[in-house]
C-alpha cells in the first residue's frame, strides 16, 4: 500500500473542501432578511439586518414609485406590488426575480393569504383584486369592485385575516368588502357600508377589526370581523379635518397606526397631533401634540414607544413617545425625505429610509443614536421577513 504524503493529504483535503463548497451555495436564514424599495429606478436592495448590511441588489421591478411587499410563510420569497400593476416574486436566497406579471393597470399593494397558498393584488385600475397562486402566481380569480352596474371602484386598504379571508375598503364606492378565498376559484364577497371615500385600512394585530379612514367626512369606518353580521359602525367622529378644513400635505398611512398596551396610535388628519384610542371601546382617550402632519405612528414590537414620521414640509423630523409617559420624549432630524421606518423583530433597532439624502439609516431605540447608515438610491419601503408571521401585513 502506497502512503500519500503529507504535502499530497493537504493539497486533497483542500480541493475536496474547495469543490464542497462550489457545489453548494452558502446556507443562510431567512428570519433576519429583508428588503429596501428604491422608488425611483425599479430597484430594490436586499438586506441582511443582523450584519446591517445589503447582500444583493435586485432590479427590473418597474415602476416603485409606490410599492409594498409581502412575504412567503417561510420568509424565502418577497411579493413585491408596483405602481404599473407588476407582481413580482423574488426569492431572497439566490437573490433572483422567480417571475414577474403585469396584472393591472394601476396598483398600490396587497397582501397574503393565512397558509400562504395565496397572493391578492388591490388594484386602482381596472377596480378590484386578483388572486394568484403563490408558488407560480397562475392567476386564480378576479374580483371586479363593480358596485353599481357598470361602476368600478379602487380598492384601497387590503388586509388578510382568518380563513383565508381578505378585507378591503372601496373608494369610489364607500363600501367595505370581505372575500372568502378558502375556496380561491369560487371567491364570495359581503359587502358592508363605510362613509365617504375610504382612503386606507388596517386590520388591528389580533386580526378582530378592520378600520378604515375616510377622506370624505369625519371618522373610521370599523368592522368586526369575528361578528360581521353585527355590521359596520362608525366611530371616532371628530377623527379628520373637523370643521375647520386644514391642508392635507400627505394622507397618513393606516397600515402605520399603533396598537399598544390596549391603546391605538392614530395619526390625525392634517392635525400636528397623535390620537390616542381605548381599543375596549374605541373612544379618544387623548392626543398627544408632535412637531407635524403625522405619516407613519408606529410602535416597538413590545409597545414601549410610538415612532412618528411626517409630511412635508416637517419631513425631516421624527418625533417618539413614550407610552407611559404619554408624551414626546426623543425628537430629532436624522434627514431628508424620511418615508419609511421599520423595526428588527425585537425592536433593538429601527431602520428609516431618508429618500432626498439617499441613504437608509439605523438607530438604537434605547440609547437613540446612530449606529449605521447604508446608501442606498432613493429608498423607500423598508419590508424585514418577520413581517411573514403577521397577520394583516
Amino acid at each position: 500500500m502506497t502512503l500519500m504524503s503529507p504535502m499530497k493529504r493537504i493539497l486533497s483535503l483542500f480541493l475536496a473542501a474547495l469543490l464542497s463548497a462550489c457545489a453548494a451555495p452558502q446556507l443562510r436564514g431567512t428570519g433576519d432578511l429583508g428588503l429596501i424599495i428604491e422608488r425611483a429606478n425599479g430597484h430594490a436592495t436586499l438586506i441582511d439586518t443582523s450584519a446591517r448590511q445589503p447582500y444583493a441588489r435586485i432590479d427590473g421591478l418597474g415602476d416603485l414609485s409606490h410599492a409594498s411587499a409581502v412575504y412567503s410563510r417561510d420568509g424565502r420569497h418577497a411579493y413585491v406590488f408596483g405602481r404599473d400593476g407588476g407582481l413580482t416574486k423574488v426569492d431572497l436566497l439566490e437573490a433572483r426575480i422567480v417571475k414577474r406579471v403585469i396584472q393591472a393597470g394601476n396598483s398600490i399593494g396587497g397582501s397574503i393569504s393565512q397558509d400562504g397558498r395565496l397572493v391578492v393584488a388591490q388594484n386602482y385600475a381596472p377596480g378590484g383584486i386578483k388572486v394568484f397562486d403563490a408558488e407560480t402566481l397562475e392567476l386564480l380569480a378576479d374580483v371586479p369592485a363593480e358596485y353599481a352596474p357598470g361602476q368600478f371602484s379602487k380598492v384601497v386598504g387590503l388586509a388578510d385575516t382568518a380563513g383565508n379571508k381578505f378585507v378591503y375598503a372601496l373608494f369610489d364606492a364607500g363600501e367595505i368588502w370581505v372575500t372568502d378565498l378558502s375556496d380561491p376559484r369560487r371567491p364570495s364577497t359581503q359587502r358592508y357600508p363605510a362613509g365617504k371615500q375610504p382612503y386606507d385600512g388596517l386590520v388591528t394585530p389580533d386580526g378582530r377589526y378592520f378600520l378604515t379612514g375616510l377622506f370624505g367626512e369625519d371618522g373610521v369606518a370599523l368592522l368586526d370581523l369575528w361578528q360581521p353580521e353585527k355590521g359596520s359602525r362608525k366611530i371616532l367622529e371628530n377623527y379628520g379635518r373637523g370643521e375647520e378644513k386644514l391642508p392635507v400635505f400627505k394622507m397618513p398611512h393606516l397600515r402605520g397606526w399603533s396598537v399598544a398596551q390596549g391603546r391605538a396610535y392614530l395619526p390625525a388628519v392634517g392635525r400636528h397631533e397623535v390620537l390616542v384610542v381605548d381599543v375596549g371601546t374605541w373612544q379618544e382617550v387623548g392626543r398627544i401634540p408632535v412637531r407635524g402632519q403625522p405619516v407613519f405612528v408606529m410602535a416597538q414590537p413590545d409597545g414601549r414607544q410610538v415612532w412618528v414620521n411626517f409630511a412635508f414640509p416637517d419631513n425631516a423630523k421624527m418625533d417618539v413617545i413614550d407610552t407611559l409617559a404619554g408624551q414626546v420624549v426623543h425628537a430629532f432630524e436624522p434627514g431628508k425625505g424620511i418615508l419609511h421606518m421599520e423595526f428588527t423583530p425585537r425592536g433593538e433597532h429601527i431602520w428609516l429610509s431618508a429618500r432626498d439624502d439617499n441613504k437608509v439609516l439605523i438607530y438604537d431605540t434605547a440609547s437613540f443614536a446612530r449606529i449605521g447608515e447604508l446608501a442606498i438610491d432613493s429608498p423607500s419601503g423598508i419590508f424585514f421577513t418577520t413581517r411573514a408571521a403577521r397577520i394583516g401585513f
